[in-house]
């Protein structure tokens, strides 16, 4: 008689072809977005992996978290703008930044990432906002700010705004359009534009005489967010905020970061105001002071000034006075989180703290396609080793094996490709070194099954009785056995980083597919192969045959002949 129960497979056909008809929808989905292949770490791939550590600009204390995520979030940006896509970006421990780029070489990549920034104040020539197709037509800037000369500010830590700014007392801001026309610098700009500044660099009347020519005006009307234009120090300037709403015509640098000692964000006493407080040495507030006293008799925008990172403009504060001391205040519509960026940004020049380079790994193509043959060779042979068990212990059992090793490896296959698709997966070596892990954790839970099912058998029951009795007795162990992979996978994937997390992951996914694989195939199989002659019988080579399991036929024959004379008295 046939156990009955939860767990028992009623129609093991039906269950068999429902789920090849999910593994079948698999692969149409790969169909559908015509790929066939999985995405490939950077270990594979070829590129450069090198861990930045960081330390406080003081040299001493903690690293603070907000600080290394800015720096992270900088330096993402900035290996996006190489235009190599899959690149990484990650923080690991308390101090160390990890960025991994495939197909850079180590010397691009380190001078990408490894630079302080390029700082610059520049005078605004011109500026024009982005025309964005809206319902209702958009307004003028709005965060205008204003930089005047202050008192000993509060310090406190913020951030960044793209924003118009004022030196002075905060005044609505206009958008403006006029050019206000100065004496040109001595050598007019040459066509095609200079790539390298001159040996001879402006000086600060210079730099603020210059007045937009033809060419500028013509290149500005132009030119789109996101076009290239050199970045020359004693060139003009033609480029964005790092939103891409604003366009601005800048002259040649004025001020470089360097001559910035100091900025901070914090309130006056009594205001609540969020405000960013700036200090310049020496030579930077001589210049800064001589800006303000030409720049207050332009018009809009040409009495502003713009903060230039890394080509973009981060801010573009106006001046309303002069300012002496080298000490101003930049105020606006700022919250303290916007000033504490900006502050962040004009203090460090992008990074909020210094690095130094720790590590560095390349891998080129060839290696990794070397690593993964040798990778695949070791999957076959760890195949090849539980096929060759199977086959010697299980005699016909291992067409069970065989088949849900081949089908698990079908599933593993199409979900790498898909996840790849859709949540940017790639398959690194540790990834596939779990998965040959999986093979044993599978092959673990056929032989909890079979075993259970031998057992019942030596116990003198039919072999379908035996397939029901032993599928409710190893069921529990092999979910057991399973979750407890898939929990040591999940701590891993949660405290490792980099290409460990990798492994991590293609264990815990190979472990879940080995639970759906011996419930809904493996199962329901041994159940049908159960039901034919030659397994249902014991014949020789099934894996069944009584001298195999180590018993006689008398045993259970008289059991079973004992089993039905009792129910002839029954019936009596």
């Amino acid at each position: 008689m046939a156990t009955s129960g939860a767990g028992t497979h009623r129609h093991p056909l039906r269950t068999l072809l429902v789920f090849l008809a999910c593994v079948a929808a698999l692969f149409g989905l790969m169909a559908l977005t015509n790929v066939w292949a999985p995405k490939l770490g950077l270990d594979l791939r070829g590129g450069t992996t090198i861990t930045l550590t960081a330390a406080n600009t003081s040299g001493s204390g903690a690293v603070d978290k907000d600080s290394l995520e800015l720096a992270r979030t900088i330096i993402q940006q900035r290996v996006d703008s190489i235009g190599v896509g899959e690149s990484q970006v990650t923080t690991s421990g308390d101090n160390q930044i990890v960025v991994s780029v495939p197909n850079v070489a180590p010397d691009q990549l380190n001078e990408m990432v490894g630079q302080t920034a390029q700082l610059f104040f520049r005078p605004v020539l011109a500026m024009d906002q982005i025309a964005v197709p809206q319902p209702t037509p958009s307004a003028t800037p709005s965060d205008g700010a204003s930089a005047s000369a202050s008192t000993a500010p509060s310090a406190s830590t913020s951030a960044a705004a793209g924003s118009g700014a004022t030196v002075g007392q905060a005044s609505p801001t206009a958008t403006p359009t006029a050019n206000r026309k100065a004496a040109p610098l001595p050598t007019k700009p040459p066509t095609p534009r200079p790539t390298t500044p001159a040996a001879q660099q402006p000086t600060a009347d210079e730099a603020l005489a210059y007045t937009a020519t033809p060419q500028d005006e013509a290149e500005f009307a132009a030119f789109k967010c996101g076009d290239a234009f050199p970045d020359v120090t004693d060139q003009p300037l033609i480029t964005c905020n790092r939103d891409g709403s604003l366009k601005f015509l800048l002259g040649p640098v004025l001020l470089k970061g360097s001559q910035l000692t100091s900025a901070s964000a914090g309130t006056l006493q009594g205001q609540v105001t969020p405000m960013v407080f700036l200090q310049f040495n020496d030579q930077g507030a001589a210049i800064f002071e001589q800006a303000s006293k030409v720049m207050l008799s332009k018009t809009e925008p040409q009495n502003s000034f713009a903060v230039v990172l890394d080509g973009k403009v981060i801010s573009y504060p106006r001046f309303t006075e002069v300012i002496s001391g080298g000490r101003a205040q930049i105020s606006g519509n700022f919250t303290m989180a916007t000033a504490t960026d900006l502050a962040n940004v004009l203090k460090y020049g992008a990074l909020p703290l210094s690095f130094t380079l720790s590590e560095q790994n390349t891998v080129s193509p060839t290696l990794g396609g070397e690593q993964l043959q040798a990778g695949l060779i070791a999957g076959l042979i760890g195949l090849a080793l539980v096929v060759g068990y199977a086959i010697l212990y299980y005699r016909g059992l291992a067409i069970v094996v065989v088949a849900s090793l081949a089908l698990a490896g079908l599933i593993t296959y199409a979900l790498m490709v898909l996840l790849g698709q859709g949540v940017g997966f790639a398959l690194n070596l540790p990834g596939i070194a779990g998965a040959i892990v999986a093979i044993g954790v599978t092959a673990d839970s056929f032989i909890i099954f079979f075993e259970r099912i031998r057992d019942e058998a030596r116990d003198g029951r039919s072999l379908r009785s035996a397939i029901e009795a032993g599928w409710i007795g190893s069921r529990k162990t092999i979910v057991v056995a399973d979750a407890v992979s898939i929990l040591a996978a999940v701590v891993l994937f949660t405290l490792a980083i980099g290409a460990v997390k990798g492994f991590a992951f293609t264990l815990g996914l190979t472990t879940l597919i080995d639970v759906l694989i011996v419930f809904f195939f493996t199962k329901p199989l041994v159940t049908l192969l159960g039901r034919t002659t030659f397994f249902g019988e014991g014949r020789r080579g099934s894996g069944f045959e009584p001298e195999h399991l180590g018993v006689t036929r008398r045993v259970p024959l008289r059991r079973r002949t004992a089993a039905a004379a009792t129910a002839g008295k029954g019936v009596r």
